[in-house]
């Protein structure tokens, strides 16, 4: 077998690759970002490679990815392992599931965290023995160290990327609640369009933060999206005199990167514990222990009059937003309510109250697919 060094080259939808005790990782925030804004919550997400993927062309037969997953455990919560898809020309050929690695154990009701250590788990895939294009999805739910790259014929990079797609989001867009790193919506709707993903969706972190502004600003881009409003809700985190400003600055800050691009602005999903609720937003004490944790806004209904955001506030603004910066014709805008709204949450509920479903994720994917990829549409 031969090893491949896993260099830059192999991989989209990263910003640097760290060398680590067993290999290397993948992040998706450069490393001058994660020094600055070390916050505990946003590190944990950016590590978690959603959207990443190792691409390359073989005529190899036999391929082995050895990798040293770490995940959180929720005492309690029934949580799916992550899992590495792998695509040949195309073709998702394997969805293999984690086994081993690390783990933390987390006590919802007490915050312990307990570690504990694991062994390495092996991917391995029959490949056809003729040259053929490769593509690698690394789990969006668990930190990846990658250890070993094996196969019984050379390795080299794939240089076609085509149009390269930067979005910004929240654990929606990182994929919460998605089976397979394919299959979260924004995975959907690059591979249904055609486009390379770069994928900055972090759970509890589309805060509207000035650096993550700079990073997409500094991130080569052909089309570019930003999904806005559900964290900066359930962490309580501005009042409206704040957010506005704060969008049009960090709308401001991409376009001085990409003054041409089309840009879109996603509102909020559809939430029923947010839409007439500010939060911030907790974990039901009563869904402990049940298999299922949820999610509860523990603000007070209707408190908006000083500036208290709800979604509804939320959509309201962005449409303002919108609306004043008119001057820009690559600009557009998508409500989010129309890719999942208040019939699809009765047909397809959030079980945890905030996340979408598998079969919600798939349904997101292809609206937004048909809304904005479609011809005459913001990215078509």
């Amino acid at each position: 077998m031969i090893q491949t060094t896993l260099s830059p080259d192999l991989f989209r939808g990263t910003a640097d690759l760290e060398q680590t005790a067993h290999g290397v990782t993948p992040h998706r925030l450069p490393a001058e970002v994660r020094e600055r804004f070390a916050d505990g919550q946003l590190m944990s997400m950016e590590a978690q490679p959603s959207g990443t993927r190792i691409v390359f062309r073989t005529a190899a037969a036999t391929l082995e990815l050895v990798t040293h997953p770490t995940r959180v455990v929720y005492l309690g919560a029934d949580r799916p392992r992550g899992r590495i898809d792998v695509f040949i020309e195309g073709s998702r050929v394997v969805s293999d599931e984690l086994t081993g690695g690390d783990a933390i154990d987390v006590d919802l009701r007490t915050g312990s965290m307990t570690p504990h250590a694991g062994p390495p788990h092996t991917t391995t895939v029959t490949l056809p023995g003729i040259d053929c294009r490769v593509e690698i999805w690394l789990p969006h739910n668990e930190s990846i160290e990658l250890v070993s790259l094996r196969s019984d014929a050379p390795i080299r990079p794939d240089p076609e990327r085509g149009r390269v797609w930067l979005h910004h989001g929240s654990s929606i867009s990182q994929g919460s609640n998605a089976t397979a790193p394919s299959e979260i919506w924004p995975a959907i709707a690059a591979r249904r369009a055609g486009v390379n993903l770069h994928n900055l969706g972090f759970g509890g972190s589309a805060l509207v933060d000035p650096f993550l502004a700079r990073v997409m600003r500094d991130t080569p881009a052909d089309i570019v999206s930003v999904k806005l409003g559900i964290n900066v809700v359930n962490l309580d985190a501005m009042h409206l005199r704040v957010f506005v400003p704060a969008v049009h600055g960090f709308l401001d800050t991409i376009r001085d990167g990409h003054p041409d691009a089309p840009l879109l602005l996603i509102s909020p999903l559809f939430a029923g514990i947010h839409e007439d609720t500010p939060g911030p937003g907790a974990i039901d004490p009563a869904s402990l222990g049940t298999g299922q944790v949820r999610f509860v806004a523990t603000g007070t209904p209707g408190d908006t009059a000083q500036g208290r955001l709800t979604l509804r506030v939320i959509r309201e603004a962005l449409r303002d937003v919108i609306q004043r910066r008119a001057d820009d014709p690559n600009l557009h805008f998508v409500e989010g309510t129309d890719l999942y709204g208040e019939e699809d949450a009765a047909a397809m509920p959030l079980l945890d109250g905030l996340h979408p479903s598998p079969q919600a994720h798939r349904v997101i994917g292809e609206r937004f697919t048909e809304r904005v990829f479609a011809p005459g549409g913001p990215f078509g």
